[in-house]
């Protein structure tokens, strides 16, 4: 080599143009020949971000499903009462979630075919008021909770109080069964007042056999006889004038019917007397939409919660006697329509309505609790 580097030195100087030797060549070569001329190494990865992306969601999904079951099984073992709390709440969230999106769906199908209320399936149209119901005690219960630290006080209000502060959903199944039979017991308790006013009123009916038959009838119901149908469409007449008519209701007599009716008697009388026709309203509207459907394609639970808005405790009623009354109350009420008048069928129908709640059966023994 160091001779090779001799002659390249002479041969520079010199100007020599004698060719370097083939050693010398591959030499050069070999040095030229280097990592700028090597092909790229190809990698051996070849993963997809999006797969990765995936792998990763669904390991963070099973280990929180592990990691909750393990919570569960921890709360049910240690602390049973609050988890059967907690339960119950998770549920009740979901289920609220699940009514506000078919709610919203309804509404969303009402705007776009340009429907209203009346012109709904009766599913969707009770859907609507029971979640227009359910929904405005929710939002009270958010405006008590704005106030800085008021939430920690709402919780503690929301388990002391939870009939008065939740909704259904929210309730266990012995609260439900309990709280109904609160709610009846408060209906209960107006219907004494509720004939006691039409005993008075009808000593004001001009018509004598009207009148007559007002007070047999009264007297049938005091003593716990069941009217028929016919009975009580005999007296549809006193209810569009004068005693009895919508427009003459006294303040006593509309919080008697608001009391009878689930709705808040603490109000000035004509917000009371407006609630009572737009909340008749909507039954009447509600039994014509079964009537069209038949009660046969309900469910036992639905025939049972229609029987329950409508004044009858069918917590402790067989579904054959639900379902026997609540076909002879859209009898009643789906013969109301021929009567001509607004205003005399909004009367009819609260005032028949309310007489058709205090038809216990002195042969039914399920039935004593509404006496």
């Amino acid at each position: 080599m160091a001779l090779s580097r001799v002659c390249w030195s002479r041969a520079a100087l010199w100007g020599s143009t004698v060719a370097p030797g083939p050693f010398v060549t591959r030499r050069l070569q070999l040095g030229r020949s280097g990592p700028a001329w090597r092909a790229p190494r190809s990698s051996k990865l070849h993963l997809s971000p999006k797969a990765d992306v995936k792998n990763l969601i669904s390991y963070v999904v099973t280990k929180t499903r592990a990691i909750n079951g393990t919570y569960h099984r921890f709360l049910g073992r240690h602390f049973p009462r609050f988890y059967a709390l907690y339960t119950t709440f998770i549920k009740g969230i979901q289920m609220l979630w699940a009514d506000a999106k078919k709610a919203r769906r309804i509404k969303a199908d009402m705007w776009k075919q340009n429907l209203k209320f009346h012109q709904l399936s009766y599913r969707e149209m009770e859907h609507l008021r029971q979640f227009r119901r359910d929904i405005t005690k929710c939002l009270f219960i958010g405006l008590i909770s704005i106030p800085p630290f008021a939430n920690y006080l709402v919780f503690l209000l929301m388990y002391l109080f939870p009939r008065q502060l939740l909704v259904k959903h929210f309730w266990t199944p012995k609260q439900q069964i309990d709280f109904l039979d609160i709610y009846h017991g408060f209906r209960r308790r107006s219907h004494l007042e509720i004939i006691t006013h039409l005993r008075r009123a009808s000593a004001l009916v001009s018509n004598e056999k009207l009148r007559w038959h007002l007070e047999d009838l009264c007297t049938k119901v005091q003593n716990g006889t069941h009217p028929t149908a016919q009975d009580i469409l005999a007296l549809r007449d006193c209810f569009s004038t004068y005693p009895l008519g919508f427009s003459q209701l006294q303040a006593s007599q509309m919080r008697a019917l608001s009391q009878a009716m689930l709705l808040t008697p603490y109000l000035p009388p004509p917000l009371l007397r407006w609630r009572l026709k737009s909340h008749t309203a909507v039954i009447h509207q509600l039994d014509r939409a079964l009537a069209k459907l038949g009660t046969g394609h309900l469910t036992p639970q639905e025939v049972r919660s229609a029987c329950y808005l409508r004044g009858l405790n069918s917590t402790h009623t067989s579904d054959d006697r639900c379902r026997t009354w609540l076909g002879e109350w859209l009898h009643i009420s789906c013969s109301l329509k021929a009567i001509p008048g607004a205003a005399a069928r909004k009367g009819h129908s609260i005032h028949l309505r309310e007489q058709r709640r205090l038809w216990p059966d002195k042969n039914d023994s399920s039935n004593k609790g509404d006496r």
